[in-house]
């Protein structure tokens, strides 16, 4: 539905008490955001602003602007500069942004901002995460914001200076692994093999997708193969490639050949267990995530939202490749499933010039 239509339907459902049309437009903003409707959850906030005390909008338009501009729109400029390959000032920009985020949505004794960009995440989140603060869930995605400074920095020259940065996005949604990912090249770029590991372990235990986990493998057979550990290399980089398979990997397979000066081979399952038991790893989805997804799936279903529910079965799917799960999505909906398209690029993960 456009905006128009969705910014009248609300406003002809209010009525002359202030009060409940702020409970309606708030419940409508949080289904909206919920949905990933932008046309809904902007229609409903300009209400909700038109609706507050001008101090209170004033205070609103402070925190949610800068210069004038939206926190989104104001990404979106930094995004362009990058694109652009102005990193100089896509950096000032980038700045001013990750200053003004810690300062006004900063986490204090009763109460944590979070960026949830949908009810799988928030689930997951207090499932693995369990917090006795009051969690305030903000319409921005605080993680991709802050992780954009972070690589602008990296790529500035300035990589240790990214490793806060990207900690404090990980703060605003503990689930989500872009800034995790992006903390993993840093430690790639800086050698720093022990952080790795352990971030590594971190990531697989919200890791919600096969491309998400096969990633983490490869982070891992890159670093082993940095330091010359390449009969345990050749166990991650199987991992990698059993648990979504992706063209960078017979490559860097060859490079670790190259580097032996023998002949490598993919090893079996068993292989592969016993070498990740050594670093604390183990073979797989986390039993919680793929728990927390079936819950959701089911619960969605009993309520009849078949949009949500949809989404939480094909994470399901995704990490289990359960047929009979299949069989039920494919009820609802035409899907194309994860085997049956061409891999998401994750070359990022791992050298792209093996012969550097």
């Amino acid at each position: 539905m456009a905006y128009d239509e969705i910014y009248n339907e609300l406003k002809e459902k209010m009525t002359d008490d202030k009060a409940a049309n702020e409970a309606m437009l708030k419940k409508e903003f949080e289904r909206f955001l919920n949905e990933r409707n932008d046309n809904g959850t902007n229609a409903a906030a300009k209400l909700i602003m038109e609706n507050m005390p001008e101090d209170m909008r004033d205070e609103i338009l402070r925190i949610t602007h800068i210069d004038g501009i939206g926190l989104e729109e104001y990404y979106g400029k930094i995004d362009k500069l990058i694109d652009e390959h102005n990193i100089n000032e896509a950096k000032i920009l980038a700045e001013k942004l990750y200053k003004k985020i810690i300062l006004d949505f900063k986490e204090t004794e009763k109460e944590k901002f979070v960026s949830f960009r949908n009810p799988f995440e928030d689930n997951l989140c207090q499932t693995l995460f369990k917090s006795e603060k009051t969690l305030t869930r903000t319409p921005f995605d605080f993680p991709k914001f802050i992780t954009t400074y972070a690589y602008i920095l990296t790529e500035a020259g300035s990589p240790y200076d990214a490793i806060p940065v990207l900690q404090k996005a990980m703060e605003y949604n503990p689930v989500d692994c872009g800034p995790k990912f992006e903390l993993a090249e840093v430690y790639k770029k800086l050698r720093n093999k022990k952080r790795l590991i352990e971030l590594t372990i971190e990531t697989l235990r919200v890791a919600s997708s096969p491309q998400a986990i096969a990633r983490c493998y490869a982070n891992m057979g890159y670093i082993l193969t940095d330091f010359g550990e390449f009969d345990d290399a050749v166990a991650f980089y199987t991992a990698s490639a059993m648990a979504d398979p992706n063209p960078a990997i017979p490559r860097e397979m060859q490079h670790l050949a190259d580097l032996k000066g023998s002949p490598i081979q993919y090893v079996g399952r068993e292989k592969i267990k016993e070498v990740l038991e050594k670093y604390d790893m183990t073979f797989g989805p986390n039993q919680e995530v793929v728990n927390v997804a079936a819950q959701l799936a089911a619960y969605y279903l009993g309520q009849k939202n078949i949009k949500y529910a949809l989404n939480a079965m094909k994470i399901t799917y995704g990490l289990t490749r359960d047929q009979e799960l299949r069989k039920v999505i494919l009820k609802y909906e035409g899907v194309v499933f994860p085997e049956d398209t061409k891999k998401p690029d994750i070359t990022q993960t791992v050298n792209e010039n093996p012969e550097e």
